[in-house]
């Protein structure tokens, strides 16, 4: 699965198996509902403070097609590719928020 930079799409890879990441509205507005305000995610992250919670559910959220993996299963994917293989895409995201489209 290529990812599409101008969609402001990300790839990350988990198990050996390629994930897209779209932060379409629909995705963000899911995040934000179980995360809070996204703009205080950006900036705890740019802090040094987001959680592994936080990283996951913005991250699954924006998983494409949602529900391509069952979360349980994202997370456990995430934690054993190890948080340093998952920081590329999670910037692009965090960008996309804040910049947008």
């Amino acid at each position: 699965m290529i990812a599409n930079p101008v969609r402001g799409e990300a790839a990350l890879t988990l198990g050996g198996q390629t994930c897209l990441l779209r932060p379409s509205f629909t995705a963000l507005v899911a995040a934000e509902a179980e995360l809070g305000p996204l703009f205080a995610l950006c900036e705890r992250a740019a802090s040094g403070q987001l959680t592994l919670a936080e990283m996951t559910g913005l991250l699954w959220h924006c998983l494409s097609p949602p529900g391509a993996m069952a979360r349980d299963e994202f997370a456990d994917a995430l934690v054993a590719a190890g948080l340093a293989n998952a920081s590329p895409a999670l910037r692009v995201l965090l960008g996309q928020i804040l910049a947008g489209q």
